[in-house]
C-alpha cells in the first residue's frame, strides 16, 4: 500500500464518543459489503475517549479513496466538529514493519 495516513482526534464526551463509535461502524459495515481490494483500515477508540484511524490505500491519485467515498464517511463527518474537542492530527507515516494475524 503506497499511502499511509494515521489520525488522532479527542471527542468531548463519552456520549460524543459513543456517537463517533456508531459513526465509524457504519463506515466498517459499507467496507465490508463494498470489499475494496486497495484499502486496510484500523480504528481504535482510546481510554480516554480519543481515536486513532489507521488507513494503507494503494489507489491513484485520480481515483476515489474508497474510505472517504463512502456515504457513511459522509454521515461519520457530519457535525464531527461538534463532537470532538480541539483538531484533528492528521499526518502521513511510513511503514517500519508489520505483523499481522486476525484481529478482533
Amino acid at each position: 500500500m503506497q499511502k499511509r495516513l494515521v489520525t488522532r482526534y479527542t471527542m468531548k464526551s463519552p456520549d460524543a464518543a459513543d456517537e463517533n463509535q456508531r459513526r465509524v461502524e457504519a463506515v466498517f459495515a459499507e467496507l465490508v459489503a463494498d470489499q475494496p481490494h486497495n484499502v486496510s483500515y484500523i480504528v481504535l477508540r482510546l481510554a480516554d475517549d480519543s481515536f486513532v484511524h489507521v488507513s494503507f490505500h494503494d489507489h491513484g491519485d485520480d481515483e476515489d479513496n474508497p474510505i472517504s467515498s463512502t456515504e457513511a464517511f459522509t454521515h461519520f463527518q457530519d457535525g464531527h466538529g461538534d463532537r470532538r474537542t480541539g483538531g484533528v492530527d492528521q499526518q502521513t507515516a511510513t511503514l517500519v514493519g508489520a505483523y499481522i494475524t486476525s484481529i478482533g
